[in-house]
């Protein structure tokens, strides 16, 4: 089963926040040298914890910076965005890296409501309903728009380059059944999603629509996952994560703290449990053991392909995880 990379660009306490964008590119090496299949780019948005703001441009450093590893978007919001610009920036980027780009694409804002105002520029943008419009005005560009249409004479450009392979990503059942009717691949979030994978990916698989010259329906899983060489140190590491959730969900956003402020932090009950009930959304512990509940999470969910998001505070470790996983699940380096 492909072995993939979802990364944020998480900014680590103590450091600049530029720093991030740089280590994206050190794990980047990292998870091409291990045997990893593609790295994605997620897009964030006014989130101190992370610099994920422009994964078009992330992935074009990305790519650069690597030869054979697939690089996407994981994914661009598409209502936070022009489709025209959209169409034109994926056939750039697959013009420049032939066969190995991916646009995944998603309808959430990536932040905050006010935030996501800024970003679309008016309150009409922000409460319509219209994801599947938008994409099929994307694909338009590209495949051509019926005669007619105010929008006919426009194609996005360089024109002799294919839009990047779609997925259409989703924490709920409506990303399932996005790309189930559009024909795409479907990428669910079980890294924060709590509805059970297996559901979502049953449905979208019975109901996917099979278009000319589109494949089979294609499921992708990710999940987070925190490796280490010892079941203490991978906790450790957990618990910064943990401190890191919690305060991103309680409103008050920061620097993924370091194990050692994780411990010195004075956790409440309510805190506690908090943590208790977050903990199934993160693999943690040595390469077998991890390796093993991934698989078997993937298995139980009849995904085809997982994708591994992982947050510790420091990038030497940070890397040290991919390289564990890889090793446990398999991968031939390259």
């Amino acid at each position: 089963m492909p072995l993939s990379v979802l990364d944020l660009s998480p900014v680590p306490s103590g450091t600049r926040p530029s720093e991030a964008l740089h280590e994206t590119l050190e794990l980047a090496r990292t998870a091409e040298a291990a045997g990893y299949y593609r790295y994605w780019l997620a897009e964030h948005h006014n989130i101190r914890s992370v610099v994920s703001t422009s994964p078009e441009v992330m992935i074009a450093a990305v790519a650069a910076a690597t030869s054979t590893i697939r690089v996407g978007s994981g994914g661009i919001m598409l209502p936070n965005h022009s489709p025209l610009k959209v169409a034109e920036t994926f056939r750039v980027l697959g013009g420049l890296y032939p066969d190995r780009i991916d646009l995944g694409i998603g309808r959430a804002p990536g932040t905050d409501q006010r935030t996501a105002l800024a970003l679309r520029r008016s309150r009409e943008a922000l409460g319509a309903d219209d994801f599947t419009e938008q994409y099929a005005e994307l694909r338009a560009y590209v495949e051509g728009f019926p005669a007619g249409h105010p929008f006919e004479p426009i194609s996005a450009q360089p024109d002799d380059v294919p839009l990047p392979p779609v997925w259409i990503l989703g924490s709920s059942t409506y990303g399932g059944q996005a790309a189930a009717a559009l024909g795409t691949g479907f990428a669910y979030a079980g890294h924060f999603g709590t509805l059970d994978p297996a559901g979502v990916i049953a449905a979208y698989k019975e109901n996917f629509q099979r278009f000319e010259n589109d494949g089979e329906p294609r499921a992708m899983l990710a999940l987070a996952a925190i490796v280490a060489e010892t079941e203490e140190r991978a906790q450790a590491l957990a618990r910064a994560n943990a401190l890191s959730m919690l305060r991103l969900r309680s409103g008050r956003p920061g620097p993924l703290p370091s194990p050692e402020e994780a411990a010195d932090y004075p956790w409440s009950d309510a805190e506690e449990a908090a943590v208790e009930e977050w903990a199934g959304l993160v693999s943690v512990g040595t390469p077998d053991q991890v390796a093993a509940d991934l698989l078997r999470r993937a298995n139980k969910a009849n995904a085809d392909e997982l994708i591994i998001t992982t947050n510790i505070h420091d990038p030497a470790e940070r890397r040290r995880s991919f390289e564990l996983l890889a090793q446990a699940w398999g991968l031939k380096p390259r």
